[in-house]
Order: structure tokens, then C-alpha cells, then sequence
């Protein structure tokens, strides 16, 4: 029961699963179970408040699996930036030895620093010029990302169904397919479709290990694959989020003529949303969410759902899809 893929062969996985990386979960909790039910589990580098908090966190995950996991660096357009090459160097100085990326093209900067070190780097990207350009500059994977997507799916509104073999056709080197991915047909369209493994967020919020309130489990639950919310596309900043009260008021107030992020920065703060994770007062903040909220009905373990993926995909394959050929 396993697929063998350029992903699993190098990122010396199992499974060619990868957990997304996200803020205010990617903890060792959640890194360490998807790494030892045979997934990739990813640490979020800004979810620690400092770099050494960083090597920290990164030496409990150590303690917690003795399989591969990695790091997520994503570089956001803010105005009081972190710093970001301390968070890099931590990484390095840790030993990581598999980085996910995200955010502005000033994250090339942070690959100059991984890249002597013989870090692999997924970059995450939500458009094919994007990923060929990423695989120019000398990144390893792809994490193409559709519109149905939790958290940033950029502005072009392309679906999974034809980003993913869109850029399959355009770059040589393994994309992973994001955006949508739950379950094992979801695995096995991706391989289909040219990707050779999924990277899933979503999916793992609504695990066992995963550090959340079970309040924020269950709306991944209770909503359906219409339960998430598009904001901040007034701003070019298109973010999708869980549908709820607080999110339904900030798609409100930004689309008021002149609106601007001060109308919304209450609602959407890291504080907030941190809280919110931590209390289960879905009042408090948002949450990230995408479209894959209509396929989840249940919170395993990580290591009951990723074998459950796998062995559904290799199901499906062998199985329903064979069985069609006459």
C-alpha cells in the first residue's frame, strides 16, 4: 500500500502526502503525527513568535518523529516584517533539510540562503507563469495551488482540474497539487492530472493532533463546500476563509465603497485569530478554510487518514478505474 512518486523518492517519505503550512497549526503536534503516519509534516516558521523559539520547536518536532519534516517560510507583504533571514538562518542551523515557501518574490532571497545547504524547497504558487519561473530560479517542487484553496489563491481564479496538468505541461521538475485535496480521490485525480503528491491544510485542521479547539474542528464539519468566504479582494489580496458570522462582516464592510483594511484590521488580526483557535469562540477571528470543508465529515488521527487516502486512491485506481477500460 504506497505510491512511489519523485516526491516520496525525495522527500524520503512514505506517502507522497505533504501537510500545508499554516499558521497557528503547524506545530510539532500536528508536523510530527502527519511525519510519522508517513506524510511530510510542516513546522510554520512565523508561528513561533522568534528564530529561536523556531529551533525550539524544531528540536521538540525532532523529539516527537524520527521521520522527515520540514519548515514553511512565507514571506508576506506587511509593513512591520519579521526577520525573515533569522527565521532562515534558524532553519539551517537546525538541519531541516526540506523548506515550503510562500508569499512575495522577495522569498527568492531566503532560497540564496537554503539552497547551499542542500534544502529542498517546495514553492507554493497559484499561477503557471509563477511556477515556471520558480523552477528557473532553481526550486526543487512546485506546490501548485487552485482557486479552491484555504488562504491565498491569488487573483486569477483558476481551478485545480486545469491548473494542475496547465502546469504539469509547462515544468520538469514534481508538482505537488494543492487546493481541494482530501481524500483518496483526490490523490489519485492529482496523480492523474500530472501532479506526483498532494499537499493538504485544510484536511489536517480537522484532525486528532491537531492544536486547535474542537469548536474550529467541528465548523470544518458543519460547513459545506460552499462554507468558505473570498476577502480582502477589493485589495488584491484575495484570502479565502471559513464562513462564519465574523467572515460574512468582513466581506461586508470591504465591500463598501472606498473601503480599506483599517475598516476590516479588528476583525482579521493575528491576535484575534489566535485567540479564536485557542478558545473555540468562533466570534473572535477567522479562520482559514477551503472549498475541501464539503468532503470532510469526520476527525481522525493523521495516521488513520493519510493510510485511509492512500488506500482509497490505490482503490480507485487499480479497482473502478481498471475496471472501465473494455
Amino acid at each position: 500500500m504506497a505510491f512511489k512518486t519523485r516526491i516520496t523518492e525525495m522527500l524520503g517519505i512514505a506517502h507522497p502526502i505533504v501537510q500545508g503550512g499554516m499558521q497557528g497549526v503547524g506545530t510539532a503536534d500536528l508536523a510530527s503525527a502527519v511525519s510519522n503516519a508517513g506524510g511530510l509534516g510542516i513546522l510554520t516558521a512565523l508561528t513561533q513568535p522568534t528564530p529561536d523559539a523556531l529551533r525550539a520547536e524544531i528540536e521538540r518536532c525532532r523529539s516527537m518523529t524520527d521521520k522527515p519534516f520540514g519548515v514553511n517560510m512565507t514571506v508576506f507583504p506587511t509593513i512591520n516584517a519579521p526577520d525573515y533571514k533569522a527565521y532562515a538562518q534558524a532553519i539551517i542551523d537546525s538541519g531541516v533539510k526540506a523548506v515550503e515557501t510562500a508569499g512575495t518574490p522577495a522569498v527568492r532571497e531566503i532560497w540564496e540562503m537554503l539552497k547551499p545547504h542542500g534544502i529542498t524547497i517546495l514553492h507554493k504558487c497559484t499561477a503557471v507563469r509563477h511556477a515556471v519561473s520558480a523552477e528557473k530560479a532553481g526550486c526543487d517542487i512546485i506546490s501548485i495551488d487552485g482557486f479552491e484553496c484555504a488562504g491565498h489563491p491569488g487573483e486569477d481564479d483558476i481551478p485545480g482540474l486545469i491548473l494542475i496538468p496547465a502546469a504539469a505541461d509547462k515544468v520538469k521538475i514534481p508538482l505537488l497539487a494543492s487546493g481541494g485535496f482530501g481524500d483518496g480521490r483526490g490523490l489519485a485525480a492529482a496523480l492523474a492530472l500530472g501532479a506526483e503528491g498532494i499537499n493538504m491544510g485544510t484536511r489536517f485542521c480537522a484532525t486528532v493532533e491537531a492544536p486547535i479547539h474542537d469548536n474550529v474542528k467541528q465548523a470544518y464539519i458543519d460547513n459545506d463546500e460552499r462554507g468558505s468566504v473570498l476577502i480582502f479582494r477589493s485589495l488584491k489580496n484575495t484570502a479565502r476563509v471559513g464562513r462564519s458570522a465574523v467572515s460574512e462582516e468582513v466581506a461586508r464592510r470591504l465591500a463598501q465603497p472606498g473601503a480599506t483594511f483599517d475598516d476590516v484590521k479588528d476583525l482579521v488580526a493575528g491576535a484575534a485569530g489566535r485567540e479564536m483557535l485557542e478558545t473555540g469562540d468562533l466570534s473572535k477571528g477567522i479562520f482559514w478554510a477551503g472549498m475541501i470543508q464539503g468532503l470532510i465529515h469526520d476527525i481522525p488521527t493523521c495516521e488513520v487518514l493519510i493510510n485511509r487516502i492512500v488506500t482509497d486512491a490505490e482503490a480507485i485506481i487499480k479497482g473502478r478505474l481498471a475496471g472501465l477500460i473494455a
